[in-house]
């Protein structure tokens, strides 16, 4: 499987555990796991942005993806 698929699966991933994070954040009425679901969102959001920042640099780089 070429990198940017990989990549892409793996940038998916980060933004569906990012939406699930933030669905549970909302579902609960305990405070304190709110503030630990929206934490843990937060970072996923992080994860998933650098996954974005590094397969943007892969399609810039690689020859096969320039048009």
């Amino acid at each position: 499987m070429p990198t940017h698929t990989k990549l892409e699966k793996a940038l998916a991933s980060a933004q569906g555990l990012s939406a699930d994070l933030k669905t549970f954040s909302q579902d609960t009425d305990d405070q304190s796991a709110k503030q630990m679901f929206k934490q843990l969102a937060d970072t996923a959001d992080n994860i998933a942005q650098s996954i974005q920042t590094r397969l943007d640099f892969v399609k810039e780089q690689e020859p096969q993806y320039k048009q």
